[in-house]
């Protein structure tokens, strides 16, 4: 995010990378480094650039700088670097960092919302059984889980089609602890739960599952997060935004009102 944010702030003056790498006495490489996220940002050399760029208010000379010295301090995360695959890192970042995570699920629930059967499960159909693996990156979820009770807890909205939550992962002891720590979920003010069910027929997330992060400070983009098996796709695009944030928007509608999610929750729970 501060790579990104360096960037458009250059562009937007007409600024080429030789003349800001100029700024700060080094070579274009490491501009080009830096606006990909790719090198550890010093801040003397964000503090010149931000001059070279015009940017001279304090508050927003700061909002930069605190985020260069945010992206400088290992988060939690660092110390299950043994299991946590490089593509996912920057996203459990980014996620650190939101003020609101919107997220459509097709396949599982949202790490943020699985219990520990359920983690385990999911996992071990993932990654393999090999029980000290299975155990750290169990560990890492729940405590990756913890961002939803903190002091400066995010706002996340969470939809999940129907299958996510009648597909067995695990078994059916799994599948009630999961609906049961659903439910309770719904009782925290900053969760909103909605249910895309089968009887809608086809809905506006064909493409699948995907996440949009949204930051506080207003001149940071959001970020449309997209896994994949091996892999993850970042997308910060004007217009990749836009199409996202409709499709979102639309299943907001398509699916059922988020007032009737646990009772929607408590029935699947019955039929168990």
């Amino acid at each position: 995010m501060v790579g990104a944010q360096l960037r458009r702030l250059r562009e937007a003056k007409g600024i080429t990378g030789e003349q800001a790498a100029d700024a700060i006495r080094a070579s274009h490489s490491k501009i080009s480094r830096m606006e990909l996220g790719r090198s550890p940002f010093k801040q003397r050399d964000v503090a010149d650039l931000l001059t070279l760029y015009g940017i001279t208010a304090p508050d927003e000379r700061e909002k930069v700088l605190e985020l260069a010295r945010r992206a400088g301090t290992p988060g939690w995360w660092h110390q299950y670097s043994d299991v946590l695959p490089g593509w996912l890192e920057p996203y459990l970042g980014l996620e650190q960092a939101a003020r609101t995570i919107r997220s459509y699920e097709v396949q599982f629930v949202h790490g943020l919302l699985q219990c520990e059967p359920y983690a385990r499960a999911v996992i071990g159909i993932r990654h393999g059984q090999d029980p000290g693996d299975l155990e750290r990156r169990v560990a890492m979820r729940m405590q990756r889980r913890q961002l939803l009770t903190g002091s400066d807890a995010p706002t996340l909205w969470a939809i999940m089609d129907e299958a996510v939550l009648t597909r067995p992962i695990g078994g059916r002891e799994v599948q009630r602890a999961q609906l049961e720590h659903l439910i309770s979920a719904c009782d925290l003010p900053n969760v909103t739960l909605q249910i895309v069910p089968f009887h809608i027929g086809g809905h506006a997330a064909t493409g699948g599952s995907f996440t949009i992060l949204r930051f506080e400070a207003p001149d940071l983009p959001d970020v449309v997060y997209l896994e994949q098996l091996t892999s993850a796709v970042y997308l910060d695009k004007p217009t990749d935004l836009d199409n996202y944030s409709t499709v979102m928007n639309t299943l907001t509608i398509q699916a059922e009102p988020k007032e009737a999610t646990p009772a929607l929750l408590t029935a699947m729970l019955e039929q168990l």
